[in-house]
């Protein structure tokens, strides 16, 4: 199996688990709940799940404006900071702003535009450093010093890295975690 091929199927498996076994199986009503009085709703980890992956493959690795300042106004968000929803600790304001069909546009644009980018990855690319810390800064709109912890672990990674971590590995954690907050909802289909 080549590289891209094993990329596109980690990030259909990706996308395809948070669709079927969570977006499809917990009713919309309680995707802003949370579970055992903490930890975080259904809509936090969709958000931000989708803003780590937009930033990293949309802004940090192609130097392009993240998808999400085009989707703010649809995700009643136009008036938060443009760090909404990157923050690991859940800001309910925030997470409850979104209507869950907005939400789920947004999530599935940045799947889209990542399935998209990586169908044309050259393995050649993997091993580049993008100027991330100038691109979040200037076309994400996030503040150094507000975000020094992002800037310091992105700074000097190589699009790999990027392919690798935010888009895979951390996305992969936030759909385990949303599994577990529907299983703790008693909605587990087995």
């Amino acid at each position: 199996m080549d590289l891209r091929a094993w990329l596109l199927d980690a990030q259909s498996d990706l996308r395809t688990r948070l669709f079927r076994q969570v977006i499809d199986v917990v009713p919309t009503q309680r995707w802003t709940e949370q579970v055992d009085g903490g930890g975080s709703s259904i809509a936090w980890i969709l958000l931000h799940l989708a803003r780590h992956q937009d930033l990293a493959i949309t802004t940090a690795i192609r130097n392009h404006p993240p998808l999400y300042l085009a989707h703010r106004d649809v995700l009643s968000l136009a008036d938060a900071p443009t760090s909404a929803g990157i923050a690991e600790r859940e800001d309910a304001a925030v997470a409850s702003a979104p209507s869950p069909e907005a939400l789920v546009t947004y999530v599935d644009a940045v799947f889209r535009a990542t399935h998209e980018w990586t169908e044309k990855l050259s393995s050649m690319a993997l091993d580049s450093i993008p100027d991330t810390a100038r691109r979040l800064e200037q076309l994400a709109l996030l503040d150094p010093t507000e975000f020094d912890w992002m800037f310091t672990m992105w700074g000097a990674k190589t699009v790999g890295w990027f392919v690798q971590w935010p888009a895979i590995g951390h996305a992969q954690n936030h759909v385990g975690e949303a599994l577990s907050v529907r299983n703790r909802m008693g909605l587990s289909p087995f």
